[in-house]
């Protein structure tokens, strides 16, 4: 397993990181199999754990907590807020009102005194940067967090959120978490430059592409991934979108054949090639899943196999932009930019 320094923060974290958002119903993943789950990742050398508080409306960070029960120094674990948390309409969102009450929540289901990481896990426009980075920076300070960052937030975002933190003396975000994988490579156009101009770590999520990029995907035979199940829009290939990912995927399966890698192994080794990234998360529902990716935990792809990615998937381009959650709410509403 390789480690890379988590931004500025000193910590060392493993390039393959554990995310829990398929323990539960999400995943069908029984508690038995997550503690499972979790002794083979560590024994394997993963040594961060990444869960949020919406995945299965709490139950992932309760799997988590007993999991890791007894071996809390060991782990780096982070969690995430700010996606609705039932119908409330103050139940979510990045507010100081929310934040204390939904940290202490996430704690006592993890069976944790603190998290190392505690993210912000979607921008929220109704929230002022100095409201949200006074909240985490007094959380901080009181022991109830290591750290703090940001999950998909756009690039104009993550440095406004950086100007904020200076101009009103508080602590500021030290990681971001995006989606990246070959098919989605757009944030190598602004968000990784600006991660790398912060000093931010980045452990990014998606790197198989919601199981594009597994092998279970190929043309002339049904696509049958666990995602496909609940999100058959992302995988009907009568969308052009799509379409063109099976495309691209059969490109991809032939260079990884050539290069005598799995397919997962050329997905994990492309995200964690890029100097920008700290750690690629994988969400493995079975321990058959997790050790098919840990295969790629050593993986390191030659500039040849780089370059040839590259060909297929051109460096900066989204092969499905519309699935992006950082888009600004004024391009997805019109009367937000009507007088």
């Amino acid at each position: 397993m390789q480690y890379r320094t988590l931004g500025r923060t000193g910590v060392q974290v493993s390039a393959l990181a554990l995310g829990a958002m398929n323990f539960g119903a999400i995943g069908r993943t029984s508690q038995h199999e997550a503690t499972a789950i979790v002794d083979v990742a560590l024994e394997a050398g993963i040594n961060l754990i990444d869960t949020a508080d919406m995945y299965g409306g709490g139950e992932s960070e309760e799997m988590v907590g007993k999991a890791i029960a007894h071996r809390r120094d060991d782990i780096v674990l982070a969690t995430k807020a700010g996606m609705p948390m039932g119908e409330e309409r103050n139940h979510r969102g990045s507010s100081r009102r929310w934040l204390v009450t939904e940290l202490d929540n996430s704690l006592r289901r993890l069976g944790v005194e603190h998290v190392d990481l505690y993210q912000i896990h979607r921008w929220d426009p109704s929230t002022s940067d100095e409201e949200t980075l006074s909240a985490l920076t007094d959380l901080q300070r009181a022991g109830k967090i290591r750290y703090f960052g940001s999950s998909t937030f756009p690039a104009h975002r993550i440095v406004q959120a950086q100007w904020a933190a200076r101009e009103h003396h508080l602590s500021r975000y030290v990681t971001e978490q995006p989606s990246y994988s070959i098919l989605q490579r757009g944030i190598e156009a602004d968000v990784l430059p600006v991660t790398e101009q912060y000093g931010l770590g980045v452990l990014v999520w998606s790197p198989l592409a919601s199981g594009w990029l597994t092998g279970a995907v190929r043309a002339g035979q049904d696509i049958t991934t666990h995602r496909s199940t609940f999100m058959p829009e992302r995988f009907d290939t009568a969308l052009p979108a799509n379409r063109a990912r099976l495309d691209a995927v059969e490109q991809l399966a032939k260079l990884a054949d050539q290069a005598n890698l799995t397919m997962i192994q050329l997905a994990l080794g492309f995200t964690t090639a890029h100097p920008a990234v700290t750690s690629a998360l994988i969400g493995p529902r079975t321990l058959e899943h997790l050790r098919s990716q840990l295969a790629a935990a050593d993986t390191v792809l030659p500039a040849d196999v780089l370059d040839a990615i590259d060909a297929i998937v051109a460096p900066g381009t989204d092969l499905a932009a519309h699935e992006k959650f950082d888009t600004p709410p004024a391009l997805l509403d019109p009367s937000l930019r009507r007088r």
